[in-house]
């Protein structure tokens, strides 16, 4: 019966193996080694098989991009092995409880008339020295954190004059009563509660991310920015949206990251009739927007690393009927 076993075991292989194109080996043994992708023989055909799928979807809509029906390009990245339910796993944000506060959000008009006086069609917050350095969560969901951060990195920088990188892995560890589920998800504006209550947060430096939860390690002595309050947008208003930008700073916000094209985005202006303004399934930072030919975008700070969008930055269709739900969950600390 072992003797059966091994050589169904063998047919079957071999079976797998004659489904892969040849004509993808360097391509799939190059990607192998700048992720620094590794496993077993079989598991490597099984992984084989769901990259050279990604491939060809990756190829099949570029080539559409060519033939102008496509605003953005899709691009191979670490995510080239992984199947798009994998994929929604390994990053989504769960919505650890709903803003309850009634007395925390900016009206649309008091942001229009602060933004109507300074005539801006576009802004950038990165040429301003206001964003840090993409990071990558890696396999932790807490792109909450990396979200709330980006925002509070902004306005601490506004205040002080000193852009610090903010530590990701103190709210991942210590928030967990406030409602945040360290890398299970979790919301920006809990990680304000948060840190409006401990008294402040620590600095990158200090408090390292280390791509999974520890014991909370907080210490208030080495605490480099604080929290006074936060406040929200008016939801699914990208007027509001905008003009906060123009008028506060980078926003922390959430959406849609579910379609399959999420997945490789690479460069131009994302937009997908498919990404919906309800499924608000991770985090990320409105750091500007501005016009691309005829199409205007926001500019996003992600947290997947530089190897993934373009150099870690997502183009968002911007006024095209609130693309991915970018205006429904916006979020500014206030220091």
């Amino acid at each position: 019966m072992k003797a059966v076993y091994v050589l169904a075991s063998v047919a079957l292989y071999i079976n797998v193996l004659t489904c892969l194109d040849p004509q993808l080996d360097s391509e799939w043994e190059n990607w192998r080694i700048k992720f620094q992708k590794q496993g077993t023989r079989v598991g490597d055909v099984q992984r084989r098989e769901i990259w050279e799928a990604n491939y060809r979807a990756i190829e099949e809509h570029n080539q559409r991009f060519q033939e102008g029906n496509a605003t953005y390009k899709m691009g191979m990245n670490q995510f080239g092995d992984l199947t798009p339910e994998e994929f929604l796993n390994l990053t989504q944000m769960t919505m650890s409880r709903p803003n309850t506060r009634s007395n925390n959000q900016l009206t649309g008009e008091e942001l229009r008339k602060a933004a109507s006086s300074l005539s801006v069609t576009s802004i950038d917050y990165r040429t301003l020295g206001y964003v840090t350095p993409v990071e990558n969560q890696g396999s932790c969901g807490c792109c909450w954190a990396f979200s709330a951060a980006g925002a509070l990195e902004a306005q601490w920088m506004n205040k002080t004059k000193q852009l610090i990188p903010l530590s990701k892995q103190q709210l991942v560890d210590c928030s967990g009563d406030f409602g945040n589920r360290g890398c299970n998800g979790g919301l920006p504006f809990v990680a304000y509660e948060y840190i409006q209550s401990i008294g402040g947060i620590q600095a990158e430096a200090t408090y390292p991310y280390a791509t999974t939860k520890q014991v909370c390690a907080a210490d208030q002595s080495k605490f480099v920015a604080t929290v006074k309050d936060w406040m929200s947008l008016p939801s699914g208003n990208e007027q509001a949206l905008e003009d906060a930008l123009v008028t506060i700073g980078p926003v922390a916000i959430t959406i849609d990251s579910t379609t399959p094209s999420f997945q490789f985005y690479q460069s131009g202006v994302f937009y997908d009739p498919q990404c919906t303004n309800w499924k608000q399934n991770h985090a990320m930072v409105v750091v500007g927007f501005g016009t691309e030919g005829t199409d205007n975008y926001w500019i996003i700070k992600n947290s997947w690393g530089t190897n993934w969008g373009e150099n870690g930055y997502l183009l968002l269709a911007k006024d095209q009927g609130d693309e991915c739900g970018v205006s429904q969950n916006g979020v500014i600390p206030l220091v």
